[in-house]
């Protein structure tokens, strides 16, 4: 007996479609999948989301608010850290998670890597989002900077292959750890205190 599209949510549609792309790949993954798995027809998802496409942003939206953007949302917020070392904490931290994510959730680090290339807005206020607790960071932590946003922006910008998806390959490299902080000492050094 089929459920009553009624009652189904956005977020048991979301569910599903990662336990899905967990069990088939994101290649594999189709509309019908998710329906099948919530005893609904393809019709019921497509009441939800327009498309495979609409519903796979959806999915990746909430797999980057919960496992990378609440965290380092978290890091923004202590108040134990200052300065430079604030700064350093958050995007180290950053690249923590997606490494961590690359190695232990494949499937859905796939559909977050797909999904990168696809969708510029939801990337975008992503990206924003991040910038954004770094730009806090700076201003509350006594960071000079005459435009702390670009600022954070270059922090983010230069860090870059160590936490996008598209050099996700390059992480399992024995020197990516050395090499991360040669480009932090370079930013170090361009972030000067108040202090």
């Amino acid at each position: 007996m089929e459920k009553s599209s009624d009652v189904l949510t956005k977020e048991q549609i979301i569910a599903a479609t990662e336990e899905t792309i967990k069990r088939y790949g994101m290649a594999k993954t189709s509309v019908t999948d998710v329906a099948k798995s919530l005893g609904v027809s393809h019709g019921s998802i497509y009441r939800h989301f327009k498309s495979k496409t609409e519903l796979f942003a959806a999915a990746t939206e909430q797999w980057l608010e919960e496992k990378i953007v609440a965290p380092l949302a978290d890091v923004c917020r202590d108040s134990s850290l200052r300065g430079v070392g604030h700064v350093q904490a958050y995007i180290r931290t950053l690249v923590q998670l997606k490494r961590h994510y690359a190695r232990e959730d494949e499937a859905l680090f796939a559909m977050y890597a797909k999904v990168t290339d696809e969708s510029a807005e939801l990337i975008s206020k992503h990206i924003g989002r991040i910038i954004g607790h770094l730009t806090d960071i700076m201003l509350r932590g006594g960071l000079k900077s005459d435009h702390p946003e670009r600022s954070a922006g270059a922090v983010f910008y230069a860090t870059a292959r160590f936490h996008h998806p598209a050099h996700a390959y390059e992480w399992k490299s024995p020197a990516i750890d050395a090499e991360f902080s040669d480009v932090w000492a370079l930013i170090e050094q361009g972030l000067k205190t108040n202090d």
